[in-house]
């Protein structure tokens, strides 16, 4: 009876396979092309976008449903309760910058793919033989034509 492979051999073979470290490059490039485009997000365009709409920040966006309640000291006793949507918005154009980079980047490398299979096509056509061409049907009738004239010749000899 052959012996199974033991759950550290399974696991080596899967972790050492080629696309197991791509994909691991590429979660890693993923997050720290995230922040980057967070910080663009928050950074750049929200306070650009609340200027606009004559706000420091459009992410301080707020429906205010009951106001904080404060103390004679100051101190908060309940905090405010509200709707952010200035953030959820900031949120959904983080998202959309994201996904369009992604988009773009994922159709760079398509694109390059592409062009590198059809440059392999093209190299293999060129280094491969010549297939030599069929004949026509008139090639092929005076090849016959010209045969049955020899026989003909031959017997009549």
């Amino acid at each position: 009876m052959a012996k199974k492979p033991g759950l550290i051999s399974e696991f080596k073979a899967f972790i050492t396979k080629g696309n197991i470290l791509d994909m691991a490059v590429g979660v890693i490039m993923g997050g720290a092309f995230g922040k980057i485009v967070s910080s663009l997000v928050a950074d750049i365009i929200m306070p650009a976008i609340g200027a606009l709409c004559n706000t420091k920040s459009l992410s301080d966006l707020k429906y205010v449903i009951t106001e904080a309640t404060l103390d004679e000291a100051g101190a908060v006793v309940s905090a405010e309760v509200a709707i952010k949507y200035g953030q959820f918005i900031m949120y959904i154009v983080d998202f959309l910058i994201v996904a369009i980079c992604m988009f773009l980047v994922i159709r760079f490398f398509m694109k390059m793919r592409t062009r590198l299979e059809n440059l392999k096509k093209k190299e293999a056509e060129e280094e491969a033989p010549a297939a030599p061409a069929e004949p026509t049907v008139e090639e092929k009738t005076l090849a016959t034509l010209n045969d049955i004239k020899a026989l003909l010749e031959k017997n009549n000899k």
